[in-house]
């Protein structure tokens, strides 16, 4: 599946997110439970997927209408073929769009440190979020008091995670885009730099949309292109963006977790340089991985900290 499907389909999702927390009578109203359960059970194909929203993209542009029953119904369609798939599905994803570049291959021999670095980093993109583990349970509830140092959690599955921007009361449903990763990644950026990402999480800064993005699933989405624009899913990166990645990390070994942090951040400015809105999510990631590319080839770069973004964080 190409990338601007799957950014497109987060647009989708962004916009099935604000009508379903925003407005549940209206939401309740236009969907019934009938409909709700068809959608749930849809098995598409992916290239029927992409058949369909080549079509959909060529007729008139999706209009939010108070009274429209249809938008809803089709938004919680594509909604559940994009980010309720199978995990085994989403995992085809991540190999099968790694390996469409248009970068020419770069060889190089890899350090032992590289190596080493590079195969732990591939091996936590492998792993599933799982949230009958433990361990998992106990990220989330970190996640939650790093996010909300002074609100309680109710439970693992609650509505207080919508505050978050989750697109429902239970988060794990979330993870099946992207795996335990993305929950680790803004658990580090929680952690380590808490002032950046309790501005993002809050909006604190600039003029804000109307529509705003869903921070955490922004997050996962983050994670996903950092994947895909590394080229973490082949035996070691061939694209010069990826192959100057894997010296930094031979540097830091939390140089993915970090450069997370970074992409978080850039994203953001980007959004507000673009008075985006939700619609314009996939346009915002796409400027966001052009930028990070660009700083990421450049001649210079031999730690994560030498990457002019990197003073972002500390804005």
């Amino acid at each position: 599946m190409p990338f601007f499907l799957f950014t497109f389909f987060s647009s989708i999702f962004f916009t099935y997110q604000f009508w379903t927390h925003h407005y549940p009578d209206l939401y309740q109203r236009h969907v019934s439970s009938d409909t709700i359960a068809d959608a749930f059970g849809i098995q598409m194909q992916v290239d029927e997927d992409e058949l369909y929203w080549r079509k959909r993209k060529e007729g008139d542009e999706l209009e939010c209408s108070h009274n429209s029953t249809h938008l809803i119904s089709q938004l919680v369609q594509c909604f559940t073929n994009a980010m309720v798939g199978s995990r085994s599905w989403m995992g085809g994803l991540f190999h099968r769009t790694s390996t469409r570049r248009n970068d020419k291959f770069i060889d190089y021999a890899l350090s032992p440190v590289q190596e080493q670095r590079l195969n732990w980093l591939q091996d936590r993109v492998q792993v599933h979020f799982d949230e009958t583990r433990p361990d998992h349970q106990e990220a989330l509830r970190a996640l939650w008091r790093c996010a909300f140092p002074n609100v309680a959690l109710k439970g693992l599955i609650s509505d207080q995670w919508k505050d978050m921007g989750w697109q429902g009361p239970n988060p794990s449903t979330d993870f099946r885009g992207c795996g335990f990763i993305s929950l680790e990644n803004l658990l580090f950026y929680a952690r380590t730099y808490p002032a950046s990402f309790h501005r993002l999480l809050l909006k604190k800064d600039g003029e804000r949309a109307t529509w705003e993005y869903p921070f955490a699933v922004a997050g996962i989405n983050i994670t996903f292109m950092l994947i895909q624009m590394l080229d973490l899913c082949s035996e070691k990166p061939r694209c010069l963006p990826g192959a100057n990645f894997i010296k930094l990390l031979g540097e830091d070994e939390e140089a993915f977790d970090i450069l997370y942090c970074i992409a978080f951040e850039m994203m953001d400015a980007q959004w507000l340089a673009m008075h985006a809105s939700y619609m314009n999510f996939n346009e915002v990631l796409q400027a966001t991985r052009m930028q990070l590319e660009r700083e990421l080839s450049l001649e210079d770069i031999n730690r994560i900290h030498d990457l002019p973004a990197y003073n972002i964080l500390y804005q």
